[in-house]
C-alpha cells in the first residue's frame, strides 16, 4: 500500500480545461454572450451598469462573430434574418470596433428622417405621447444631465427627472413595439434630413435621443451611419444584475450595497403600454 497524494495527470488537466474554453467561446461565438451598459444612450430603457443577455443566433451569423477570427470578410449573414423594428440590438461600430447597443428603426427599403424631434417612418410621422416623468435615481454612474432635472426629496434621495415620451413603430396590423425615449433639449439631430435605408443596412437610434452616437451620425462623425447588416451581432434579450457605481473592488460589501436590485431580469423585448 503506497502512500503519499495521488499524482496529477497534467495532460489531462489541459486536456479538460481546453475542451471547456472551446465550449465558452462556442457558446459566447453562436448562442449568448453577457454584455455590460457603458454609457447613458438607451435611457431611460437601460442605465449604465446594467449587465445583460445577448442572444447570437436570432439573426445568424457574420464574419465579425467573435472568437472567429479566421473567417474571411464577405457581405450578409449565414443564417440570416432581419431583425425587427424595436428589437435592442448589439452591433460592431464601425466607427471604434466596439459594441455599442441601440434599437433598430429601419429596415431595408424605409426611409427614416427627424422633423423638430419626430420620428417620420416612410414618410408618416411615428406615434410620439407624452407619458409620466421617469425618475431616476442619481448614483455615481448616473448623474442628472442637468442641474435642472435633479429632485432632492425630503428624505435626501436624489433623482434625476426627465421627460418621458412613448413611441410606436408601425407593425402588422398594429402589433408594432412601443418604448420609452426621452428628449430633453432641442439639438440638431432633431432635424436630419430623409434617408433610404439601403438593401442589407439597417437604420439605429438611441432611446435617449439628445445622448446618442447613432444612424443620425455617420462614422466620420463617431456616429454608425447607415449599418450593415453584418455589424449586427445578437440581440438583447434580458438584464441579469445591474450596479451603481459605488461597488469598490477593495471592499466585497461594497458589490452588494451596489446592486440594483429593481433592474435584475427585467426583459428587453416586452414593450410600454
Amino acid at each position: 500500500m503506497s502512500g503519499g497524494k495521488p499524482r496529477i495527470d497534467w495532460k489531462k488537466e489541459l486536456r479538460y480545461a481546453a475542451l471547456l474554453g472551446i465550449a465558452v467561446m462556442g457558446i459566447w461565438s453562436f448562442v449568448a454572450k453577457p454584455f455590460f451598459i457603458p454609457s447613458e444612450s438607451m435611457v431611460p430603457t437601460l442605465l449604465v451598469g446594467d449587465r445583460l443577455v445577448v442572444s447570437k443566433y436570432p439573426y445568424g451569423f457574420s464574419y465579425l462573430s467573435p472568437f472567429l477570427p479566421v473567417l474571411p470578410k464577405m457581405e450578409g449573414r449565414a443564417f440570416g434574418k432581419l431583425p425587427e423594428r424595436g428589437d435592442i440590438v448589439v452591433v460592431k461600430s464601425p466607427s471604434d470596433h466596439k459594441d455599442w447597443i441601440k434599437r433598430v428603426i429601419g429596415l431595408p427599403g424605409d426611409t427614416v428622417q427627424m422633423q423638430d424631434g419626430v420620428l417620420y417612418l416612410n414618410n408618416t410621422a411615428v406615434p410620439k405621447r407624452a407619458a409620466s416623468p421617469t425618475m431616476i435615481p442619481e448614483t455615481e454612474n448616473m448623474p442628472c444631465a442637468r442641474a435642472e432635472f435633479r429632485v432632492v426629496e425630503a428624505d435626501g434621495a436624489r433623482f434625476c427627472r426627465y421627460p418621458r415620451f412613448i413611441e410606436t413603430l408601425p407593425g402588422k396590423e398594429g402589433s408594432g413595439r412601443s418604448y420609452a425615449v426621452l428628449d430633453l433639449l432641442f439639438s440638431y439631430a432633431d432635424d436630419t434630413p430623409p434617408v433610404l435605408v439601403p438593401q442589407g443596412h439597417v437604420f439605429l437610434m438611441g432611446d435617449n435621443r439628445d445622448r446618442s452616437a447613432d444612424s443620425r451620425f455617420s462614422p466620420e462623425e463617431g456616429g454608425l451611419g447607415l449599418l450593415p447588416i453584418e455589424n449586427v451581432i445578437g440581440r438583447a434579450e434580458f438584464t441579469t444584475f445591474s450596479l451603481d457605481g459605488s461597488q469598490r473592488f477593495w471592499n466585497p460589501v461594497s458589490w452588494f450595497t451596489a446592486l440594483r436590485g429593481e433592474r435584475a431580469w427585467v426583459s428587453l423585448r416586452d414593450g410600454e403600454e
